[in-house]
């Protein structure tokens, strides 16, 4: 079975498991390593995953797989984690997931500008731009990436004393 193939399979098999647990499938990668291969798969959820999430999803996709054909008789190294802060903003989840955060985004016509998200909905992401809000439709949105703030400012309405 090509990879591609057995890419599907394990989004199909293992997604409902995982929203069951209350987590989203993110990113599925299947690598040749030699003899072996490595499947990591990304899993999410609002508000963050924990230690405690990555453990139990690991065990759940594991068993899962025990019962499954999809990896075939090859073996395989499975990791489980959570999304990276380079992961680009492809779904309106992303967006929800990241407001107050700062993104750096590029419109399908190839502009290019920095704001943080202040809202968000299924079609459109409100950011602040240098102090103006900008209503970007997702759908026009070519590439978006968060942004690493070491100094990020306070959320939740607080004022900084």
């Amino acid at each position: 079975m090509a990879i591609d193939q057995t890419r599907e399979r394990l989004v199909e098999e293992l997604t409902p498991h995982l929203l069951q647990m209350g987590l989203d499938l993110e990113v599925v990668e299947l690598t040749p390593a030699g003899r072996r291969r490595v499947l990591r798969i990304a899993v999410d959820k609002d508000g963050g995953v924990t230690m405690d999430d990555v453990a139990e999803a690991t065990k759940e996709i594991s068993r899962v797989l025990d019962v499954s054909d999809v990896m075939g008789e090859h073996p395989y190294t499975l990791e489980v984690t959570s999304p990276g802060t380079d992961r680009p903003l492809t779904l309106p989840r992303h967006w929800r997931r990241n407001v107050g955060r700062l993104v750096k985004v590029t419109t399908g016509e190839g502009g290019t500008f920095t704001g943080r998200i202040v809202d968000q909905d299924e079609e459109t992401a409100t950011l602040d731009v240098d102090g103006a809000s900008r209503s970007v439709p997702l759908a026009e949105v070519a590439k978006a990436h968060v942004q690493i703030e070491f100094n990020r400012p306070a959320t939740g309405g607080r004022e900084e004393a």
